[in-house]
């Protein structure tokens, strides 16, 4: 999951939610000065994060927050915290990673391709990714073919430099652990209470930074896309769009895996099939 994919933090909106000309102003300055396109992002999640920053440093106009920006720089910091703050889990969903176990592990292992591209976009602090290289790796072991999982690449990427921090560390809260199976716990982590990821898993995975909105990796095209729970938080039309790059990014056979409150939206539906529908894993022809 994408550090923006989170639950609403339960606040009130700041006071000043009725000025549209304010908030304009201050979502130009976030996008001039640090970068983050806050247009494409559903209006009311950044009210909900904006205004915990604005409670937090006592102040209630969009105006007087953007004052605070420009004499505090460690605001900005603690503002981008907000707006991309990951909650996050291995294994989130195991029925759904069951099912990428069962039905796509197996036929992606199967490919001659000398090299499987697997993407982990919006990786947050690393759980997806682990979990994916878990997956493969699991398989191999199975299979008495741990000499070919050198041709696994798994990238993971996220738009927040303190989870890819994070993911690089690979060090875990045993919370990060609620929906894991104790057998993958106890075979890929060490024990508790700061859990670590084995040698065998890290040295699958690598980090980048990189913004879905604005850019895809260049080391594709990818065998294997999984995103979830993290475009709900874009508007509709940049959600069709990443939805299409996402399918000219994956090769022939591909998959996309999805967060299971997702939808595919806009021309992309009729572009890929359904392996499992109620578990959002598409295939393109």
């Amino acid at each position: 999951m994408s550090s923006l994919a989170l639950a609403e933090p339960r606040v009130l909106e700041p006071v000043s939610v009725d000025d549209p000309v304010g908030y304009a102003a201050l979502c130009d300055k976030i996008v001039a000065e640090r970068g983050f396109r806050c247009g494409s992002y559903k209006e009311r999640c950044l009210l909900r994060r904006i205004g915990v920053r604005m409670r937090a440093t006592g102040v209630h106009t969009f105006e007087a927050y953007m004052r605070v920006l420009d004499t505090d720089p460690r605001e900005w910091d603690r503002l981008l915290d907000a707006l991309t703050i990951n909650v996050t889990k291995f294994f989130r969903n195991w029925e759904v990673w069951a099912t990428l176990a069962e039905r796509v592990i197996p036929a992606l292992w199967a490919r001659p391709d000398a090299t499987l591209r697997v993407w982990s976009a919006g990786a947050s602090s690393g759980e997806e990714a682990y979990s994916l290289a878990a997956l493969f790796h699991r398989h191999a072991e199975q299979l008495g073919e741990l000499d070919r999982l050198s041709r696994v690449r798994i990238l993971g990427t996220d738009i927040d430099r303190d989870s890819l921090a994070a993911a690089e560390r690979g060090v875990y809260a045993e919370s990060a652990f609620a929906d894991t199976p104790p057998e993958l716990r106890e075979r890929y982590f060490t024990p508790a209470p700061a859990a670590r990821v084995v040698p065998e898993l890290r040295q699958l995975v690598t980090f980048a930074r990189r913004d879905l909105l604005r850019e895809m990796p260049p080391e594709g095209p990818w065998h294997l896309i999984a995103c979830r729970n993290v475009v709900i938080y874009f508007d509709r039309e940049s959600q069709e769009d990443l939805f299409v790059r996402f399918h000219d990014a994956l090769a022939p056979g591909g998959v996309l895996f999805l967060g299971k409150v997702e939808t595919l939206l806009g021309p992309v539906r009729s572009l890929v099939a359904p392996i499992v529908q109620r578990d959002r894993i598409f295939r393109r022809p």
